[in-house]
């Protein structure tokens, strides 16, 4: 039997990253909010948990770039304990492992990787110096409208001004620079590395990026692109870095929460939504698990428009193509996630015990080349499992010592290309472990002593984060970054706008623009598109002091 509730200006639907960050730019503009997570902990793939005695990892997502800077400034993160620290501290960005005696490995430093490129290929250095140009000017136009509303195909007047203001954006750059960007929108990641360097390990090293959460062929189509979203992001105001957050990823929801408490929003754990409440075809609430009934005027969904579309929302509401694109949302990630506990670090074959010091505090990546690439999706996509997987494996413990007791570490293992549905039928519960040994023998022929170092781990199939997250077929960006799927169209022709089909109703999650990441980025634009519907306009100024004008158009 349904139970009353109090009532809200605002329900959130989803306690992640971005759910928290809506939540707390609608409570700063004073709104009476309240957000619902159906899990224990919040912080949707952002968190932190221990997983044996002593050792603490981020669970699902691992390392930061892409948390936009806006967000952390404007929700005073930093004043909330968020701490993030640059991947590479000892001079190195990534180790590739080419077989169990030789390796292709990256310097932080510029120059001294120019120089190491082209002594590998001759010609590779200069190369990166163009490649890196063309792609730094792809990645500022790309950042420049990760906080704008992306104008709806066929929409009314606001959406032709939005669309004349990025006409407008993307005519400061010149006629190479727009057709660049063109290429990295429509090319596949393969064609576009060809087009620049000869040398295999750089090439499978700078494709990895274009796979990273996105079960697609470095040769098809639009592939590029996905290595384009790896690079727009920065850490403490440098453009394109990577880092760690100390404490794990659930330290930056912690603070989001915290940012969100500050201003009065109301957060619940422990029970999700089963059902939107309307009235005369307009948003009014929700239907708790449990029950409970919470009245709102303004419902938020921060879960995959697939899950919130086909599992929550009644299908008579919602226009037939709207509803048919929807139950076509593609979603899959092919990505099998790994926590391991160490009782000491990984030692590599193909280098010195002085040199593996070193190297270990960079991402490792099994990533030799793009034909390496290729084949681990297509036999994922063929069989379910990638015989020789792609692995990047991140050891936070080297600079974060409060994950893992004295003498011992942790380590994430993301991992590429394992199939939601497996071509025999057999289920991710039955072959679990039997991946989880795979993937450490893999990674044991590069380093001799991991596979007896390894005393625990925490498994995550595509199927458990499915269920863990309700990411639908483990898709870790609420739905696939393909052309198709991506700026006006993302989540469907004329809903770009952060708006659903139902009055009231709005999407603030991944599967949104700018898609996903640790971006805070759909967030925060659903919280500027809900304030801007509720006028007056004074409400906006007050929760986004960014001064952005355009914003409003």
């Amino acid at each position: 039997m349904a139970k009353n509730s109090d009532e809200y200006d605002a329900i959130i639907m989803g306690g992640g990253h971005n759910g928290l960050v809506c939540g707390a730019y609608l409570a700063q503009a004073g709104l009476r909010v309240r957000i619902v997570e159906k899990r224990a902990i919040l912080g949707g793939a952002a968190v932190t948990e221990e997983f044996h005695p002593g050792f603490r990892n981020s669970v699902y997502s691992y390392a930061v770039s892409l948390l936009n800077p806006k967000v952390i400034a404007e929700l005073a993160l930093h004043e909330h304990g968020l701490k993030i620290l640059p991947l590479g501290v000892n001079g190195w960005k990534r180790f590739i492992p080419l077989d169990p005696t030789s390796h292709f490995a990256i310097p932080v430093d510029r120059d001294k990787a120019i120089e190491l490129f082209d002594r590998h290929c001759p010609g590779d250095g200069k190369a990166f110096i163009e490649f890196n140009r063309r792609l730094s000017i792809a990645a500022e136009a790309l950042r420049s409208i990760v906080l704008d509303t992306p104008p709806n195909i066929g929409g009314d007047l606001k959406s032709i001004i939005r669309a004349a203001f990025l006409g407008n954006k993307l005519r400061k750059l010149d006629s190479d620079s727009r057709a660049e960007l063109i290429k990295l929108m429509t090319m596949s990641v393969a064609d576009y590395l060809n087009e620049f360097f000869g040398g295999e390990a750089l090439k499978g090293n700078l494709g990895y990026s274009a796979t990273v959460g996105n079960m697609q062929s470095v040769c098809s189509g639009g592939s590029a692109y996905v290595l384009l979203h790896h690079v727009f992001g920065e850490v403490n105001g440098v453009k394109g870095l990577w880092g760690q957050a100390i404490g794990g990823m659930g330290a930056i929801t912690a603070a989001m929460a915290a940012a969100a408490r500050r201003y009065g929003a109301e957060i619940s754990t422990g029970t999700g939504v089963r059902e939107l409440l309307t009235e005369g075809k307009r948003a009014s609430g929700v239907v708790l698990d449990d029950g409970t009934i919470v009245r709102s005027p303004i419902v938020v969904s921060n879960l995959n428009p697939r899950l919130l579309f086909t599992k929550l929302v009644d299908v008579s509401l919602l226009p037939q193509e709207f509803a048919r694109r929807m139950s076509n949302w593609r979603c899959a990630s092919g990505v099998f996630r790994m926590n391991v506990a160490l009782s000491e670090l990984p030692q590599f074959s193909s280098v010195g015990l002085e040199s593996t010091s070193n190297y270990r505090a960079a991402a490792v990546v099994t990533a030799p080349s793009l034909a390496y690439l290729d084949q681990a999706f297509d036999e994922a996509k063929r069989g379910g499992i990638a015989s020789r997987p792609i692995i990047e494996m991140q050891i936070p413990s080297i600079q974060d010592r409060s994950l893992a007791p004295d003498g011992a570490h942790v380590a994430s293992l993301f991992c590429q290309f394992f199939a939601y549905e497996q071509a025999d039928g057999r289920t991710w519960d039955e072959i679990e472990e039997q991946v989880a040994d795979h993937i450490i023998d893999h990674m044991t022929e590069f380093a001799p002593n991991f596979k007896r170092a390894v005393v625990a781990r925490q498994l995550k199939s595509p199927l458990s984060i499915e269920r863990d997250l309700g990411m639908v077929h483990g898709d870790i960006f609420h739905g696939q970054l393909h052309l198709d799927q991506i700026f006006s169209m993302r989540p469907a022709p004329g809903y770009a706008d952060y708006r659903a089909p139902v009055r009231g109703l709005y999407m603030c999650g991944s599967g949104t623009h700018p898609g996903g990441g640790v971006t805070g980025a759909p967030g925060r634009n659903a919280a500027r598109e809900i304030l801007r519907d509720l006028k007056p306009w004074r409400r906006l100024t007050a929760a986004l002091s960014d001064g952005a004008r355009a914003d409003l158009a």
